[in-house]
């Protein structure tokens, strides 16, 4: 992580489906960039999703679960998926002080990514869950909470990286990752690769504009625009 920046493809999938994809990524010989593959519920909570992940080779792996209960629940999750060996594990910021530094304790060897406000929401969906921070002071608070309990790093918005890095001292991962043209989809708060590494993000995560159509020619697509 600290020489090369790390591409994440997410597998928001069936497991058919996820290897069909991992056979069609194509070998990045990159001394800037290197793949990691992100899964979520999808594949974790089905039948053979275990089996899968344990197979992945040579990719960073990233579990996003964006584990959000108690303290000692949170712990026993963490305990749970040691056997997968994951590099990275998500855990939202908003679990509190507690429960991130709880699962700091019990990760071993695996980082943990603090969520901050997912990038599906915009300032009306915070105010309806009853937010009244602003949604960057918001995301600041959490990343400071985070920073303070243990961990690794943040998943937040591309545009709030490097006002984390400045305030908080925590690196950031970032979705909502789109290729120049790509519709948005679900996401609202959305910036190109490029974007999301000119402004400091350490890896970012990419579903669609990878996964979507021809593989190869997505990838292609991407490091052309990095590269311009």
């Amino acid at each position: 992580m600290k020489n090369k920046k790390i591409i994440f493809i997410a597998l928001d999938c069936s497991v058919s489906k996820a290897q069909a994809i991992i056979k069609s990524i194509p070998k990045v010989k990159s001394k800037k960039y290197e793949i990691g593959i992100k899964v979520g519920y999808q594949i974790l909570y089905s039948d053979k999703g275990r089996n899968f992940i344990k197979s992945l080779k040579g990719y960073k792996k990233f579990i996003d679960l964006k584990l959000n209960d108690v303290p000692n629940t949170v712990k026993n999750g963490i305990l749970s998926l040691r056997d997968l060996k994951a590099d990275y594990i998500t855990i939202h910021a908003s679990a509190g002080y507690d429960a991130i530094k709880l699962a700091k304790k019990y990760s071993g060897k695996t980082k943990l990514l603090a969520v901050s406000v997912l990038t599906s929401m915009n300032k009306k969906n915070l105010s309806e869950i009853g937010h009244t921070k602003k949604l960057d002071k918001l995301v600041i608070h959490l990343s400071k909470l985070a920073k303070k309990a243990g961990a690794y790093a943040m998943i937040c918005s591309p545009h709030e990286s490097k006002k984390i890095k400045k305030l908080s001292k925590l690196p950031s991962i970032t979705p909502g990752i789109r290729l120049p043209g790509d519709q948005s989809g679900d996401q609202k708060r959305i910036a190109t690769p490029k974007f999301a590494f000119d402004n400091g993000a350490i890896g970012i995560v990419m579903g669609r504009s990878l996964i979507k159509g021809n593989i190869k020619n997505n990838f292609k697509r991407l490091f052309q625009h990095l590269e311009s």
